[in-house]
């Protein structure tokens, strides 16, 4: 029996790309910039499992002392073109986007906003890139005195919809992004359209944990179908199901936050079932990074890090664990967008060979590859597989 377990930590990037700078994020730095400002912020669990050995700033700082299995730990580049939520799981399971998803950073094109309004039956308002919290604060009485749906975009190649829960209800919301997700084709296809629903009062509104995405189809060759076609079973938890768009997934799970995604991990792996449990948390990112909350940040890190000082305690000898990170948003840099970082990879679990650090990876897409040797089974996707320097013996 074979087991492993993906973990993303949404966009905890560990220091800028060398083309950052194309994506105006030079000198970015999430996790390092996070640690400068918070010096009492320790991670033992993570830092245990090799953290400390790729970001320098965790040096020295207290760490988990018990761990039962050996850890090892490399960094990962980006390959695709990109800084998002798909490209940056898409690659992981080995898919590389080498065309990028397109963005509206001059606004929604009319074309596009009236095929959008045709297909929905409604108008919009908006219209604009904007930060997602201040254009409902902006817009949020406009919506509740006309009932029209707010529409937005960002610098990531995604359409959103907010709309209050009481104004909109979520079936009709969600419909209205499904229509969305149909309509839009080449050159307007982005990767994502996401339900932002919100509730309260003018001057006090907050988005709900009802969000839905609504993401491209991702290529046939991956890492998910070529478990599925292969015998094993894939769950997926938190935005997991709605970035795959549920396709190759035997199990999905939505969750209301990270301490609930790990609780629903630590539910699903004590069913002792085998295969991929693919997991995403993604409140650093949505309610701190793009906030640009560097305390929130720190404390939802050391939240996950007790969460997965629990995990580690349950982990049985037929297990691989790996953590990870989508891309970056540093929550010290300028304006509400991702960041273009590398990003870290931690292997543990009874198979891994010993504690060391791996030199760089050139793409998300070896750790599709490495997953794909430990269980054994043809690859069709794309990357360079580091099994024979991670783990004792990938047949285990």
């Amino acid at each position: 029996m074979k087991r492993a377990i993906i973990i993303v930590l949404d966009s905890m990037g560990i220091g800028a790309m060398p083309d950052a700078f194309e994506y105006g994020d030079k000198d970015c730095n999430t996790l390092g910039h996070i640690l400068e400002k918070m010096p009492n912020l320790t991670l033992p669990n993570l830092t245990a499992l090799g953290l400390d050995k790729v970001v320098t700033a965790l040096q020295g700082r207290a760490k988990r002392k018990d761990l039962p299995y050996p850890a090892c730990a490399t960094i990962l580049a980006e390959q695709s073109k990109g800084k998002d939520t798909i490209t940056g799981h898409w690659e992981m399971a080995g898919v590389v986007s080498n065309v990028p998803f397109p963005v509206f950073l001059q606004g929604i094109p009319e074309e596009l906003i009236k095929q959008l309004e045709d297909a929905c039956g409604v108008q919009f308002i908006g219209k604009e890139a904007a930060s997602g919290t201040e254009i409902i604060a902006r817009l949020g009485e406009e919506h509740l005195s006309t009932g029209k749906p707010i529409l937005y975009t960002s610098a990531d190649s995604v359409l959103q919809v907010a709309a209050h829960e009481e104004i909109i209800p979520l079936d009709k919301l969600y419909w209205i992004c499904e229509q969305i997700r149909a309509t839009v084709q080449p050159p307007y296809e982005v990767a994502r359209v996401i339900a932002r629903p919100f509730v309260g009062q003018i001057g006090n509104f907050q988005r709900t944990t009802n969000r839905r995405d609504y993401a491209v189809p991702i290529p046939k060759n991956n890492l998910l179908q070529d478990l599925l076609k292969q015998g094993y079973p894939v769950s997926g938890i938190g935005k997991i199901q709605d970035i795959f768009v549920g396709i190759n997934l035997t199990r999905g799970v939505h969750t209301t936050g990270d301490a609930d995604g790990m609780e629903q991990l630590i539910k699903q792996y004590s069913t002792g079932q085998e295969g991929l449990i693919f997991v995403n948390l993604v409140d650093s990112d949505m309610k701190y990074g793009h906030r640009r909350d560097v305390e929130g940040y720190a404390h939802n890190l050391a939240a996950i890090d007790g969460k997965i000082g629990e995990l580690l305690d349950i982990l049985d000898d037929k297990t691989l664990l790996l953590i990870t990170a989508d891309h970056g948003c540093d929550p010290t840099a300028a304006g509400t967008d991702h960041t273009r970082e590398y990003v870290p990879l931690l292997f543990y679990g009874a198979a891994v060979k010993e504690e060391k650090q791996i030199a760089l990876r050139e793409s998300f897409a070896d750790l599709g590859a490495t997953l794909a040797e430990w269980f054994g089974i043809e690859y069709t996707g794309e990357g360079i597989s580091v099994a024979k320097e991670v783990l004792k013996d990938a047949s285990l």
